[in-house]
């Protein structure tokens, strides 16, 4: 059986990755002012660029029924089943509308990781390792959704801005936490996001302090492979990550970058180390 891995741009994996693991990707629509870009055409410096000139925020747009239906029905003429990865449904209407598409066509499996970022990665990646061993799309998805729950997704935010502008947290949270130097810890439990543990002082201190934080928490991970991920980070924030999940034993550390639809919602300056904390394949 052939099978196709597909995510929305949110997976936030590089094309060399993409590649590798043979994943396939839809973007998100990201909107400045009154233009249209899409997920991956414009970049976070772009956004970031954009507010420190506008002091608005970018809104994002999750993908509608219609684009699914076209994107599915096109990989099935070389595909015998989709296995597709969405953005977690607590936190978009994405997955909904991918899962309404499926349910109305022969062989495409949805699964609402109820995480973002390389936490879906996380997920994607594990299932065409399943595909390659040949499993069927269903034995796929059915294996993967039990690996949901123990998929570790946190980072660390250098300041509420990003957040604010976007809604997730109020004017009194934002004054406070800058005027204090508050680096809040944001995680996503059963699919929704919300302050973990909260750190003050210098990122590169934050950082190590949360690397120990996280991987003493959630402490049976899968070593096959570990992210660490950011939207930007000085060479001391992800020596400090790295030095953490080396004391681990990962067999395999991927340094990657957030894609624009996620730094839209959290900013520059900030970091997470994601893995699944379940000791191995279920």
């Amino acid at each position: 059986m052939k099978i196709a891995i597909t995510a929305e741009s949110t997976i936030d994996l590089p094309e060399e990755l993409l590649k590798r693991f043979d994943i396939q990707i839809l973007p998100f629509t990201v909107i400045l002012g009154d233009e249209e870009h899409l997920d991956g055409e414009i970049t976070p410096q772009d956004i970031y660029e954009y507010v420190a000139k506008t002091k608005v925020l970018p809104k994002t747009a999750a993908i509608n029924g219609e684009t699914y239906k076209e994107f599915f029905e096109k990989l099935l003429k070389k595909y015998d089943a989709i296995v597709h990865f969405s953005l977690s449904s607590g936190i978009s209407s994405a997955c909904r509308n991918a899962q309404v598409v499926a349910s109305e066509i022969d062989n495409v499996f949805v699964v609402d990781t109820k995480s973002l970022s390389t936490g879906i990665a996380l997920l994607a990646i594990y299932a065409r390792e399943l595909a390659d061993k040949g499993a069927s799309a269903e034995e796929v998805f059915q294996k993967v959704s039990l690996r949901i729950k123990d998929v570790q997704t946190s980072f660390v935010i250098s300041k509420l801005d990003y957040m604010y502008k976007g809604g997730r947290c109020s004017g009194v949270a934002l004054f406070g936490a800058n005027l204090l130097k508050i680096r809040p810890c944001i995680a996503l439990k059963d699919g929704k996001m919300g302050v973990h543990k909260k750190y003050i002082g210098k990122m590169e201190k934050v950082i190590t302090t949360y690397s120990k934080d996280i991987l003493s928490e959630f402490n049976n991970p899968d070593k096959k492979r570990v992210f660490i991920t950011y939207s930007t980070a000085t060479p001391e924030m992800i020596e400090q990550a790295r030095k953490a999940v080396a004391e681990i034993g990962f067999e395999e550390v991927f340094e990657t970058t957030a894609g624009s639809t996620i730094t839209s919602h959290c900013g520059d300056n900030t970091l997470g180390i994601l893995y699944i904390n379940d000791g191995g394949e279920v």
